[in-house]
């Protein structure tokens, strides 16, 4: 018997002139009166709101229904996200036609605190390569509305000028042999075709290092390798800030390709390289977004 796939909906909303849809997974009994958290998922290039669903083996849904917090999947202008990459090719109509994406985020965080009792300072956003690099940048210009972020595959896209006016937490998952995002900077690549620059791993965790005043030595720690046969495996640093709810981590995947780890196998290994399964990307993500806001009230 088929397990039953977590349900979903449709919403649409008007921003800067165009109409732009998402889907929203509530959680199930679903208390209308109290406050919860949101977090915003974004898909990588040339998907959607599904297909980030899809990603995630819908594993965000079932930890909504568990945790009680929404679930946001918004979908790009042409499957893409504007993420503040420059020079990029003819066809990605959101960098091109420089689409308001961030406006259309920081739209659909006021219709989610508005008309669905999210609460304001526990809005989270994660994403998946282009969509990761997006939650790089929404992270930077939204800083007062965002409270954490978890890039999967994505650093700071070079281009990038903007300075945050808050200290966000961050959490970047990034593969050490990923073949489209490289780990130390350069070149995207899809193919041949060069997609404009990102920073480095290290220089994006030094920039959010700096910006939330870590003023302590980092901690290490290697993940246990449960799953030999996934020939990856994953090293863990903190940056603990003094409250302990700003902190600033890095999962780098040792060997790991450009890949959601503990989500589906979208492509094969020999164009996105290895997908890690010592750890699920989703419960690892909600744990970190939900520490920080549990250390915060403290």
């Amino acid at each position: 018997m088929c397990a039953d796939i977590p349900d979903y909906e449709s919403h649409t909303i008007i921003h800067d002139g165009l109409k732009r849809t998402y889907l929203v997974h509530f959680p199930k009994n679903m208390d209308k009166k109290s406050r919860r958290p949101l977090i915003i998922a974004l898909h990588g290039g040339l998907g959607n709101g599904k297909r980030m669903m899809e990603l995630t083996s819908y594993k965000f849904n079932e930890l909504s229904d568990k945790e009680n917090f929404i679930v946001v999947y918004p979908d790009g202008i042409g499957k893409n996200w504007n993420d503040g990459r420059k020079n990029m090719p003819g066809r990605y109509k959101a960098h091109n036609r420089n689409i308001d994406d961030v406006g259309f985020i920081s739209t659909l965080i006021d219709t989610m605190v508005n008309y669905y009792n999210v609460d304001s300072t526990r809005v989270f956003v994660t994403g998946m390569s282009n969509g990761a690099i997006m939650s790089q940048r929404l992270a930077i210009e939204l800083s007062d509305k965002i409270a954490a972020a978890a890039p999967v595959c994505g650093n700071i896209p070079e281009d990038l000028e903007s300075t945050p006016k808050n200290a966000v937490a961050m959490m970047i998952i990034n593969g050490t042999k990923d073949p489209l995002v490289p780990y130390d900077g350069g070149y995207v690549h899809f193919g041949k075709k060069k997609l404009g620059k990102v920073c480095s791993t290290d220089e994006s965790i030094k920039f959010w290092v700096k910006h939330n005043q870590v003023k302590t030595d980092p901690v290490t720690t290697k993940i246990e390798n449960i799953n030999i046969s996934d020939s990856c495996n994953i090293e863990k640093t903190t940056y603990f800030t003094p409250c302990n709810c700003k902190n600033v981590v890095l999962i780098s995947v040792k060997n790991g390709g450009h890949t959601w780890p503990g989500g589906k196998q979208y492509l094969g290994k020999k164009l996105i390289g290895n997908t890690n399964r010592d750890i699920d990307a989703c419960q690892v993500i909600w744990d970190f977004f939900n520490v920080q806001f549990v250390s915060l009230y403290d």
